[in-house]
C-alpha cells in the first residue's frame, strides 16, 4: 500500500514527465512542414476555396476560422508525433521510461492543445481588425477554444494509435475521419438547410459543438445552446482520452 506521499510523489513524477514530453513535441516538432501543411495551410485554402463564388458576410467567416483552424491544428500534433517516434526508433525508449502511458498521451494532448490554441487567435485577431465583428462573450470564447482545442487534439492521439512508422498512412488515416466531419459540422452551410441525413449525423461531429459555441461567443445564434455544446466537448475528450488509452495500449508492442 502506497502512502499519501508517495502517491503525492508519483503524481509529481506523471505530471513532471507530461511535461518534459510537452517540451519535447514543441522543441522538435512544431515546425515541422507537415505539420504546418496539414495544422495551418490546409483549412486556409480550404476555407477560401469553399468561400469563392459565395456570398458569405464576415460574421459567418471568422467564427468558421477559428473553428477550423482549431479542428485542423489540434488534431494535427498527435497523428504526426507518434509516427515520427516510430519511425526514429525513439518510441520504445519513451514508453520504457518511469513515465505511465497515460501521462504521456496526456503530454502529446497537452501539445496539441496548446499548438491549436496558440493558432486559433490569429483569425481572431485578423477578423476583428479587418471586419466590423465582434466578441459578445470573451468567456464563452475563451472556454469553447480551450475545449475544443482539447477535444481535438484528443482525437489526434486516438488517430495515431495504429502501430504505423509513416506520418503518411496516419494523415490519410486522420482526414478520412476529419474531412466527413467537418462536412457536416455546420461551418460551410447552417445545419438546418443541411440534407436530413447531414442533419442526423451532425451530432455526432465534435467540431459541431466547437462552432456552436464559437459562434455563440461572437453573439450568434446556433442549433446547439452553448452550455450543451461545452458538456458535449467535455464528453467527446473524455471518451477520445479514455479510447487513447486503451488502443495505445494494445498496439503499443506492435508499434516498436
Amino acid at each position: 500500500m502506497y502512502t499519501q506521499k508517495e502517491r503525492a510523489q508519483t503524481r509529481s513524477r506523471q505530471i513532471h514527465g507530461s511535461m518534459v514530453i510537452v517540451k519535447k513535441n514543441i522543441l522538435l516538432y512544431y515546425l515541422k512542414p507537415p505539420v504546418l501543411i496539414f495544422g495551418v495551410l490546409f483549412p486556409v485554402f480550404f476555407f477560401l476555396a469553399f468561400k469563392m463564388g459565395r456570398t458569405i458576410t464576415a460574421e459567418n467567416i471568422v467564427p468558421g476560422m477559428v473553428a477550423m483552424a482549431l479542428w485542423f491544428t489540434a488534431s494535427a500534433i498527435g497523428p504526426l508525433v507518434t509516427p515520427w517516434e516510430r519511425r526514429a526508433r525513439t518510441y520504445e525508449r519513451l514508453i520504457s521510461t518511469p513515465v505511465s502511458l497515460r501521462a504521456i498521451l496526456a503530454g502529446d494532448i497537452t501539445s496539441g492543445l496548446i499548438f491549436g490554441t496558440f493558432l486559433s487567435v490569429i483569425p481572431i485577431l485578423l477578423g476583428l481588425t479587418l471586419t466590423n465583428v465582434s466578441i459578445h462573450n470573451p468567456v464563452l470564447l475563451t472556454v469553447g477554444i480551450l475545449l475544443s482545442g482539447l477535444c481535438f487534439a484528443s482525437l489526434g492521439v486516438l488517430l495515431a494509435a495504429p502501430p504505423a512508422s509513416s506520418p503518411s498512412n496516419i494523415m490519410l488515416l486522420s482526414n478520412l475521419v476529419r474531412l466527413p466531419l467537418l462536412f457536416v459540422s455546420g461551418i460551410f452551410l447552417p445545419i438546418k438547410q443541411m440534407p436530413q441525413w447531414a442533419q442526423w449525423i451532425s451530432p455526432i461531429s465534435p467540431l459541431s459543438y466547437a462552432s456552436a459555441v464559437i459562434k455563440s461567443a461572437f453573439g450568434q445564434s446556433t442549433i446547439f445552446a452553448p452550455w450543451l455544446s461545452v458538456i458535449m466537448l467535455i464528453l467527446f475528450s473524455l471518451i477520445f482520452f479514455m479510447a487513447s488509452c486503451k488502443f495505445h495500449n494494445r498496439w503499443r508492442v506492435k508499434g516498436l
